[in-house]
């Protein structure tokens, strides 16, 4: 089993794209940080964050193939998690909540969360020079494990540089209005 999450974990690293944000790591744990520019206010921001997480977040991060059925509580207690009837995964708990300036969470994504890791995860909002706002996520992981968590580092970097581009890329087609249908 250890070895076919390590091998998805590989190949999913050549397959994203490259994004240099690994702030430190060890064997023990890593720490990532990765920002994007968008042209909202933090309110907007705010609201696609944790209100239309279904919208940008990649289906193919979910545990059931369909982003639609996400949902974040933003309040403490709340939760991050997906319900597919049946099926449900709790991803992450709620733990810090001030809206439009900080989203915190707590647990282990994907397969983190099998391996027994624990993470926080924040999503900080700040006014961006020139105008907008920088989106900040930032992301500890650790806990103890057989194998070596700074070798994971790069490619759950990746991983969350894609989910942020998600949210950024939503933002940004907000903020350029409705498109016509085709």
């Amino acid at each position: 089993m250890r070895s076919a999450l390590v091998a998805v974990v590989l190949a999913l690293s050549t397959v994203l794209p490259a994004q240099a944000a690994v702030k430190d790591s060890s064997p023990s744990g890593f720490t990532l940080e990765n920002s994007e520019v968008v042209p909202v206010d933090a309110r907007t921001a705010w609201r696609g964050l944790v209100e239309e997480v279904g919208r940008w977040w990649p289906a193919d991060h979910t545990w059931w193939g369909d982003a639609s059925k996400l949902s974040i509580s933003p309040r403490v207690g709340g939760c991050f998690c997906e319900f597919n009837g049946d099926q449900q995964a709790w991803h992450m708990a709620v733990t810090f909540v001030d809206p439009g300036k900080t989203l915190r969470l707590t647990g282990g994504l994907g397969p983190l969360q099998g391996m027994g890791l624990h993470g926080a995860l924040e999503f900080r909002l700040t006014p961006a020079e020139g105008g907008g706002t920088k989106i900040t996520l930032w992301y500890r992981a650790g806990g103890y494990t057989p194998d070596d968590l700074s070798k994971f580092a790069p490619v759950v970097d990746r991983v969350q540089a894609q989910q942020l581009g998600g949210l950024a890329d939503f933002l940004r087609r907000q903020a350029a209005g409705p498109e016509e249908e085709v």
